[in-house]
């Protein structure tokens, strides 16, 4: 398989997810983003902290 069809079979696998599981791809987003948001938080006050 090539990286082609690596891409096809991973978006087909999101939409079949999405569509069958709503509420679990939407808490998993979420999930995801909070995850960012927290990393970023961490970030900002790793960086506020250097003298």
């Amino acid at each position: 398989m090539n990286k082609k069809h690596v891409k096809l079979a991973a978006m087909a696998f999101v939409a079949w997810y999405v569509i069958s599981r709503p509420e679990g791809a939407a808490t998993l987003v979420s999930n995801a983003l909070g995850s960012l948001g927290g990393a970023a938080e961490s970030l900002s006050t790793f960086v506020s902290a250097i003298p």
